[in-house]
């Protein structure tokens, strides 16, 4: 589908007010029930007409959209939603509007799906009461399954962020580390509960009476660290604070680019899911192994001219790069302008035909301890 939410009204009332959502939510693809839809016609706006079962419509929409906003009772909702039911993961967001507009309820995936915050946004539009029932948005509490999401924080399992949301909205002791990564991670409105700790490095994490733990890291725990954590909830998330610098001769494969980067990483103990982009200089720009990679995993490919490559100081320019390329570096150049000027962790390396270097994004002064801790 083309737009991003799907508003599905059966009654007079309720297609007048989908109608109306849909004049002031962008991305909303209105569904109006043909037996009604055709008195309404006066009223402007985009509609998709229907007229079958609200059941045979649900299962497509369910695929297709990423919210689906239903203008009918919540009782007639979860019937109707059940058989279609299959992992908060995957589930679209869907919130129930009664059909004179008075609550936005908050149905299913209020927090991964994002239906608690389209909820806040459509209340806000039809003048509505929001209503949301899950616990950590109830207590203002952050929700350990969102943490960083704006920012494209990636939970390296998720099967730990439900032990944590129950200790953090239960009042159990927690912990917070965070070695890497944007530090303004706490949503607007939520504070931070009396009974979690912010911890300065894993030491003092390890010392505290934990119930559970949230870690923040680009890094790949120690071995003792991950055995010291295994008897309580432990939600590791990855922040995208690593920017590769890469350098490669002419018709490198995908292949021998991804094992330099993995190799490399796995040297440096960082983490994969931390990769945030990689960079390099404008000549290289359509060369398809590099293209392929950063498709693969999804990372943004920032490109650079020599001019502005070489207004980075290098410890070793190199006139052979100089002479080929313009620039007295590519790699550890690209890599530091790409991370805003953050800490260079691997010099430039080389692996057959491919050339990488890795650098740390600076977010507060907190990649200089995350990097000490990989040593």
């Amino acid at each position: 589908m083309a737009r991003r939410y799907a508003a599905v009204a059966i009654t007079r009332n309720g297609i007048r007010l989908a109608l109306k959502l849909g004049g002031l939510l962008a991305d909303t693809e209105v569904y109006c029930y043909a037996k009604y839809s055709g008195e309404l016609e006066e009223i402007p706006g985009e509609r998709r007409i229907f007229d079958g079962p609200v059941k045979e419509l649900l299962p497509g929409l369910f695929r297709g959209y990423e919210a689906v906003i239903l203008f009918f009772s919540l009782g007639a909702a979860v019937r109707l939603m059940a058989p279609l039911l299959e992992s908060k993961l995957t589930d679209p967001a869907v919130i129930v509007i009664d059909e004179g507009g008075q609550h936005v309820i908050s149905v299913l995936s209020g927090h991964l799906g994002g239906a608690n915050r389209l909820t806040l946004e459509i209340a806000g539009l039809l003048h509505s009461h929001p209503v949301i029932t899950t616990a950590s948005d109830v207590q203002g509490v952050f929700a350990a399954d969102l943490l960083g999401r704006e920012f494209g924080w990636r939970l390296e399992d998720f099967a730990p962020a439900k032990g944590v949301s129950a200790a953090l909205v239960n009042g159990e002791p927690v912990a917070v580390l965070q070695e890497a990564g944007e530090t303004g991670w706490l949503p607007p409105g939520a504070v931070l509960p009396v009974h979690v700790r912010l911890c300065s490095d894993m030491a003092e994490l390890l010392q505290q009476p934990l119930r559970a733990a949230v870690i923040i890291t680009d890094r790949l725990l120690k071995p003792a660290e991950a055995a010291a954590l295994s008897g309580l909830p432990a939600a590791v998330y990855r922040p995208r604070s690593l920017v590769l610098g890469l350098g490669c001769n002419r018709g490198t494969a995908a292949a021998e680019l991804e094992a330099a980067v993995l190799e490399t990483l796995e040297e440096l103990r960082l983490s994969p899911l931390s990769v945030r982009g990689a960079a390099t200089i404008t000549i290289k720009g359509n060369e398809a192994g590099l293209l392929e990679l950063c498709g693969k995993f999804g990372w943004e490919l920032d490109l650079y001219t020599a001019e502005q490559l070489n207004t980075v100081p290098l410890d070793q320019p190199s006139a052979v790069v100089f002479k080929a390329t313009g620039a007295y570096g590519v790699c550890e150049p690209a890599a530091i302008l790409s991370a805003g000027g953050g800490k260079l962790l691997q010099p430039k390396k080389k692996s057959g035909n491919v050339t990488i270097a890795v650098a740390r994004a600076a977010y507060g002064g907190r990649e200089e301890q995350a990097d000490e801790r990989t040593q």
